[in-house]
C-alpha cells in the first residue's frame, strides 16, 4: 500500500519574530500524531526566488502579510495544504483539522465577525479593520480546486491586498468552508473558555513583544518556549 505523504503546513515568518515562528512549529510537531511538513515563508528567499516581486510596503504589519497567498503554489500539489501565521500555539493536534473536508470547497477557515478590542498592536502596529478581517491567519487551501489553481504568483505579485484576504479569487459562492472557532482562537477578542482552544492566535501580540506579557494563554506560550528551548539545547550538545 502507498503511505500517505506527509500533510504539509506552511508558517507565515517574520525576521523580527523569529521565536513566535519556532514555537509555533514546536507546538505544531509536539502534538501531531502522525508527521507534518513545516514550512516558513520567509519573504527573502521567495524574493532570491523571484516568486515575490512586490515592492516593500511599509504598510504591512507582517512580512508574511501577502506571501501567504502562494501557499498553494509553493505546495505543489493537489490535496489540502495550511497556512497560518507565526503567533500560533497549538494545543492539539492538527492533523485533526484535515478530517472531513468538503472537495467541492476551495478554502476553509475561520469566519470570524469582529471589531478589534484594541487600536494598536504588537510592536506598535496600527491596527486596521476590514472585511473577513483574520480569516487569511489560518488557511487550509484545496490545491484541487480551479478557483486555487488560479492563485499564481502573477496574481500574488499584482493584485490588491484587500482582493487577496477578502478571498475575492474565490469565484464559486459556496467556495468558503468554515471551521471551528478554536481553529484561529483570537487572544483578546474572545471571551476566554474553561479550556484551551485547539489554536490560540495572539493576533494583538504576544509574550514574546516586551509591551504584550499579560495576555490570555501567555503562560502556556511561555511553557512551550521553554520547552522549545530545553530540546534546541539538548540538540545543539549531541550534534
Amino acid at each position: 500500500m502507498k503511505s500517505q505523504a506527509r500533510r504539509k503546513v506552511f508558517v507565515g515568518y517574520d525576521s523580527r519574530e523569529d521565536i513566535a515562528w519556532q514555537v509555533a512549529r514546536f507546538s505544531l510537531q509536539r502534538h501531531a500524531t502522525s508527521d507534518l511538513e513545516i514550512i516558513p515563508l520567509r519573504q527573502n528567499v521567495l524574493r532570491e526566488l523571484g516568486l515575490y516581486t512586490r515592492p516593500f510596503d511599509p504598510m504591512s504589519s507582517t512580512e508574511f502579510s501577502l506571501t501567504r497567498f502562494l501557499t498553494p503554489f509553493l505546495a505543489a500539489r493537489d490535496d489540502w495544504v495550511m497556512f497560518c501565521d507565526c503567533d500560533f500555539l497549538f494545543t492539539q493536534d492538527v492533523n485533526r483539522v484535515f478530517d472531513e473536508l468538503d472537495p467541492a470547497k476551495a478554502l476553509y477557515c475561520v469566519q470570524h465577525d469582529y471589531t478589534p478590542a484594541n487600536q494598536i498592536k504588537m510592536d506598535g502596529k496600527q491596527q486596521t479593520v476590514y472585511p473577513r478581517k483574520n480569516w487569511s491567519s489560518f488557511m487550509l487551501f484545496n490545491c484541487a480546486h480551479p478557483d486555487v489553481k488560479a492563485l499564481t504568483p502573477d496574481i500574488v505579485n499584482s493584485a490588491s491586498p484587500a482582493y487577496l484576504h477578502r478571498f475575492e479569487w474565490i469565484k464559486d459562492p459556496i467556495g468558503i468552508g468554515a471551521l471551528p472557532i478554536g481553529w484561529n482562537f483570537l487572544e483578546g477578542e474572545y471571551p476566554l473558555p474553561d479550556s484551551p482552544p485547539p489554536a490560540v492566535h495572539y493576533t494583538n501580540g504576544g509574550p514574546w513583544f516586551e509591551n504584550w506579557q499579560d495576555v490570555d494563554f501567555g503562560d502556556l506560550w511561555i511553557a512551550e518556549r521553554d520547552r522549545y528551548l530545553a530540546a534546541a539545547a539538548v540538540s545543539a550538545a549531541a550534534a
